[in-house]
C-alpha cells in the first residue's frame, strides 16, 4: 500500500490519462502508417513503434498498479509534532551549518527540485517519528550527515 497527499494522486491520474488518451493512439497510428509500408520484416520504423508501444503499454500497467494500491492522506489526522509522511520539515546540516527545507512524500511525488525528499530515502528514513531539536546521523552516499531538526509543520 502507498500513502500519498492528494496532489500527488491527482498528479498520477493525470500522466496516466495523457498516456492513454493521447500517446497510446498516438503510437498505434504510427505503427498502422509503418505497417502500410510494406515488408514488416524489414521495415524499421514498424519495430520502433512496436518498442514504443511495449515500453508506453508497461508505463501505464506500472502506474496503473500504484493508483490500484495508492491510499490519499487526510492531512488533519496527521501529528504536527512528530516527523511523518507530508510533514515539512525545516532541518540544518550541522556540518556546514545550512538549513535546508523538504517535505516528505511517497517515493512515487519526490522531486528534488520541488524540495519534496521519499521517505524511503536515507535522509527520510532518519528524519521519520522523530520531533524538533532532535540531532540525527545519516549515512549517504557522500559521507555521514549530522542533522537537527530545526521546525516540522504539517
Amino acid at each position: 500500500m502507498e500513502y500519498m497527499s492528494k496532489e500527488g494522486y491527482d498528479k498520477l491520474v493525470a500522466e496516466l490519462n495523457e498516456m492513454i488518451q493521447v500517446e497510446l493512439p498516438r503510437v498505434k497510428d504510427a505503427i498502422a502508417e509503418a505497417r502500410d509500408k510494406g515488408d514488416l520484416s524489414e521495415n524499421f520504423e514498424y519495430h520502433a513503434a512496436k518498442r514504443e508501444q511495449a515500453k508506453l503499454l508497461s508505463r501505464i500497467r506500472y502506474k496503473q498498479r500504484v493508483l490500484e494500491f495508492a491510499r490519499v492522506i487526510d492531512t488533519s489526522r496527521l501529528q504536527s509534532d512528530r516527523v511523518g509522511l507530508l510533514s515539512r520539515v525545516e532541518i540544518t546540516n550541522l556540518g556546514n551549518m545550512r538549513t535546508m527545507k523538504y517535505t516528505l512524500v511517497s517515493p512515487h511525488e519526490a522531486n528534488l527540485s520541488e524540495g519534496k525528499i521519499s521517505i524511503k530515502s536515507p535522509i527520510g528514513q532518519a528524519l521519520m517519528n522523530r520531533k524538533v531539536g532532535d540531532t540525527v546521523e545519516v549515512r549517504v552516499p557522500a559521507g555521514l550527515l549530522r542533522l537537527r531538526i530545526e521546525s516540522v509543520k504539517v
